[in-house]
């Protein structure tokens, strides 16, 4: 495949005195740069992309997208954002898949990757055909594959390819889960949305968007992009809001085509008679005078009768009938690293989510409290070169739900792990809780189920499905399923340390 560079910027509304030159890729990486290329210069958040201009001139290629005033020996086209204009011109290297097909954004701190897999569920019963892409899984056709390690919205070029996948596979739909690093990195630049879902929006990545009201100006980028797509045959326009989130006050006020709530408390889609026991949920969905019916689904915890209500709602607006959306909510499938029971026989429940931000530790800990008369064990740490704040707010809610706190290693990336285990520590000691600390996650897991007693509950929260832990600058393989998994064995007496397929011990990787 190729294309002319004058075909490829005129989306950025750009031109060039030689429009005819063939490009055969697009990349914003010099390493990756092979003859032809086209190469986009950016400003990143550890490097420079301007810096590597004279590499990707030396690996061949052909023309140059940057920020800054350059003069070149190639065709050099300058814009005001890199990282926009790279998803616009990949989204133009894949003949705009998303305008072939309905997308679906599904956005917010917690609850995007179960939200649009339960939503998934709900099309797939209706008979719709649908791709999907989420952090855990993307779904093409008949295909399922793994879209990585520590993989959030993929990159403008992935992105665009996996749309392009979607549309040949004669998909009417693509369920996207939409973080905000890709809406604030314009990885999604180039994307018609339809219909965005909000889940919830509570303290995370001000890291990446300094303050509360600069991560919720980025997730309202997704309202923004909703309003400039141009309206598709057959694919009705909305928003999709939380009304018992604090964010609903805000995003209600964005000017979209049309906007549907969803609710416990408040919203147009409310959720009403809910009963919980261990086998999942069951409530009534009513959607004012226009619909109501029953659910049953195999889902634990309030927080996933928020996820089963913004799906609901989409597949309202979709008019799905009452048949296909209770068939497809009683079949929901289990999303991996999310609530995952692990059950090798032990007398206790050793449960792996992926609650890696206050809001989420603080609803899985208020979930297995339900499920048992025993004592809730909670293991997590915090990632390192990120959110601080967040450190202190999971110790004092670890603090005050679990009956024990164990707190260790997660992402500690180059900060020291130590300091950064000792602000949950103290934070979780100030609530009044029971903490021990343990730098090696693996023996942080294994103490748990050591201490543990019949009726217990063990919750090993943070890592989830994810595959890798980032020590240094180094991913080293971990899995917080197999690591229980394993621990659950030896105490057992069915194996015996070390663990297999896991990461040196912190000491090994110090020294």
């Amino acid at each position: 495949m190729s294309h002319t560079l004058g075909e490829l910027i005129a989306p950025l509304g750009m031109t060039t005195s030689d429009p005819d030159i063939a490009i055969s890729h697009i990349s914003s990486d010099s390493r990756q740069v092979k003859p032809g290329a086209l190469f986009v210069a950016y400003v990143g958040v550890s490097s420079d992309g301007h810096n590597y201009i004279g590499a990707a001139l030396a690996a061949g290629a052909r023309a140059v997208v940057g920020e800054q005033e350059l003069d070149l020996p190639v065709p050099y086209i300058r814009v005001g954002n890199g990282r926009q204009a790279l998803g616009l011109l990949c989204a133009a290297w894949e003949g705009y898949p998303s305008h072939g097909l309905g997308v679906i954004g599904v956005t917010g701190t917690d609850g995007k990757t179960t939200t649009s897999n339960i939503l998934y569920g709900l099309l797939d019963a209706a008979g719709f055909e649908t791709g999907l892409l989420t952090t855990v899984n993307a779904r093409v056709g008949q295909q399922k594959l793994d879209t990585g390690l520590h993989t959030t919205t993929p990159d403008a070029p992935d992105l665009q390819r996996y749309l392009r996948h979607m549309v040949d596979a004669g998909s009417g739909w693509a369920i996207l889960e939409t973080t905000s690093h890709g809406l604030s990195q314009w990885r999604v630049a180039g994307v018609a949305y339809d219909i965005v879902v909000y889940t919830n929006i509570s303290h995370e990545h001000m890291d990446e968007h300094g303050d509360y009201n600069g991560y919720l100006a980025a997730k309202g980028r997704l309202l923004q992009m909703l309003t400039e797509t141009i309206p598709k045959p057959g694919k009705p326009r909305y928003a999709v809001l939380n009304a018992d989130d604090s964010s609903f006050d805000t995003l209600s006020t964005y000017r979209v085509p049309a906007m549907l709530s969803y609710g416990i408390d408040n919203g147009d889609v409310r959720a009403l008679d809910i009963k919980q026991d261990k086998t999942g949920s069951r409530f009534v969905a009513r959607w004012g005078d226009h619909r109501k019916l029953e659910i049953t689904a195999p889902l634990l915890g309030i927080f996933n009768i928020y996820n089963s209500l913004a799906a609901i709602a989409v597949a309202f607006i979709l008019e799905i009938d009452d048949q296909a959306i209770q068939r497809g909510m009683k079949s929901v499938a289990d999303v991996p690293g999310r609530m995952q029971f692990i059950d090798r026989g032990q007398a206790f429940t050793a449960i792996v989510d992926f609650a890696h931000t206050p809001y989420a530790l603080q609803a899985a800990l208020a979930t297995v409290r339900t499920m048992t008369a025993g004592r809730v064990i909670a293991v997590f740490g915090s990632a390192g070169l990120r959110d601080v704040a967040k450190r202190r707010m999971m110790g004092e809610i670890s603090g005050r739900l679990a009956d024990l706190t164990i707190v260790t290693a997660e992402d500690p990336r180059t900060e020291d792990i130590e300091e950064i285990m000792a602000m949950s520590v103290k934070a979780c000691q100030q609530a009044g809780g029971a903490v021990r600390s343990e730098l090696d996650r693996y023996r942080a897991v294994q103490l748990a189920v050591t201490v543990a007693q019949p009726d217990d509950v063990i919750i090993i929260c943070g890592k989830g499905h994810e595959q890798s832990m980032c020590f240094g600058t180094i991913e080293y393989p971990w899995d917080d399923r197999i690591a229980l998994s394993h621990a659950l064995d030896v105490l057992l007496g069915r194996a015996v340390d070390p663990p297999p397929l896991l990461f040196p011990t912190y000491k090994t990787i110090d020294e």
